[in-house]
């Protein structure tokens, strides 16, 4: 191998001069006969390589590659990128830096969260302001409010034409100089949606359907969905606004999922979409507002038997800890492992709310989050206790949010008792995140 490729695979450049780099990657140009372009705080190499003739490559052939150090350049990264296979574009960040690399496929993710949303206003609204400021935007996916259909839920979801475009909306629209109706938004990238391989949701034959009313029953659905033919239904779990619809048969479940979408059930026009099956192995990382994770389900009551699917949001991604979040995962799925802390290691002070999901194992931690990002009030915790009839003291937690005291609900509180403090905080904050 030679020296300078060495250099690149083991995270060592040489420091060079401005002169020497320039020279470096012209002489890299003219090897490859590949195009240099600097634009948006990047290098572009590449895109499309010389001679290359049909469309770019599809979704799923891109690599992120992370901590490349800063004095590590194209005429280096190349060679050692080449060896995998040919490259047809390689776009470099300017901010780069680490001693190792890492990579991982990138995710070709088209679409932002948009939180601190007025909820009085419309989607058409929403998708006029976000094509003021930004470009591309093909569409908005808004849900309403779960007790009041006229409102929504604070959030939206805001799909654009091309990965690119999305992360120049999610550029400009970051800093905070775009404050919509006078609002402070909040922005990050919304959850990649949940890929299920087609010989598994071939096999489906349970029914999402969402936009419910809250007073809405499990026998009502039922009833609706066996009307076009009647005795198909085998069984309707309910959760606040939405529900999973279990069909004896698949060819009934899709029949009564293109009958029944866009109907209206109690005044409510439904939505309904095949539901996605959960991976048995993951336990924790499900859905707030679809399924309870295995460790929480003997607390908040559930039957360990109940739905083997979790919710399909249809177009819309699976959500973070926002207002329809996922749940942080349990202690089977974040990295507990402990590392030594080295002679001369830096060290920076960081707020528990620039970290990501992943780096929560607690649903008090993760609530928390979640009212900061939504800039709202951090919640109150009331204990409450009784006394059962063996003599224990059985404690619960009522949970307020105040700064959603304009909905129906501003306080949460589980319907189970626990008999430590810790495990009642805990539900009570699985319990709330369930319910917003």
């Amino acid at each position: 191998m030679h020296e300078e490729n060495k250099a690149a695979a083991n995270g060592c450049g040489k420091i060079r001069s401005g002169a020497q780099n320039g020279a470096a990657l012209l002489a890299l140009m003219e090897k490859t006969g590949y195009s240099m372009v600097q634009q948006n705080g990047q290098r572009k190499f590449g895109g499309p390589p010389p001679g290359w003739e049909g469309p770019p490559p599809p979704r799923g052939c891109e690599v992120f590659v992370g901590k490349i150090p800063r004095d590590m350049y194209e005429d280096e990264l190349v060679p050692v990128f080449e060896r995998a296979g040919k490259i047809y574009e390689l776009r470099l960040m300017m901010e780069f830096s680490g001693k190792f690399i890492g990579v991982c496929v990138s995710l070709d993710n088209c679409r932002l969260f948009i939180g601190a949303i007025p909820k009085d206003k419309k989607k058409e609204e929403i998708l006029n302001e976000m094509k003021k400021v930004t470009e591309g935007v093909v569409d908005v996916i808004v849900y309403p409010n779960a007790t009041d259909k006229t409102k929504n839920r604070g959030f939206a979801f805001v799909e654009y034409e091309s990965h690119r475009a999305a992360a120049m909306a999610r550029r400009r629209l970051i800093p905070g100089t775009f404050q919509p109706w006078g609002h402070t938004i909040q922005v990050d990238w919304a959850d990649p949606e949940k890929v299920v391989d087609e010989e598994t949701m071939q096999r489906v034959k349970v029914l999402y359907v969402r936009n419910l009313m809250i007073s809405t029953t499990e026998d009502k659905i039922k009833a609706e969905f066996n009307k076009f033919k009647p005795g198909v239904v085998e069984r309707v779990k309910k959760l606040r606004d939405y529900a999973f619809v279990h069909f004896f048969h698949r060819e009934d479940a899709v029949a009564a999922m293109s009958v029944m979408n866009g109907k209206c059930i109690d005044g409510a026009s439904i939505e309904v979409t095949l539901a996605k099956p959960v991976n048995k192995e993951s336990s924790w990382k499900q859905h707030f507002n679809g399924q309870i994770s295995p460790s929480s389900e003997n607390l908040l009551g559930f039957s360990n038997k109940e739905d083997g699917t979790q919710k399909s949001l249809g177009k819309p991604a699976s959500l973070s800890v926002r207002l329809n979040g996922q749940h942080s995962p349990g202690p089977s799925e974040v990295e507990r492992s402990t590392y030594p802390i080295f002679p001369g290691i830096k060290l920076t002070p960081i707020s528990m709310y620039s970290l990501k999901l992943s780096h929560f194992s607690s649903a008090v931690m993760h609530l928390d989050y979640f009212c900061h990002k939504n800039s709202w009030a951090p919640p109150e915790y009331c204990l409450y206790s009784t006394t059962s009839q063996d003599g224990k003291i059985l404690l619960v937690y009522k949970v307020f949010i105040s700064s959603i005291a304009d909905d129906s609900q501003s306080y949460f509180m589980p319907e189970k008792l626990c008999t430590t403090v810790e495990d009642a905080k805990e539900l009570a904050a699985q319990f709330t995140l369930l319910h917003l």
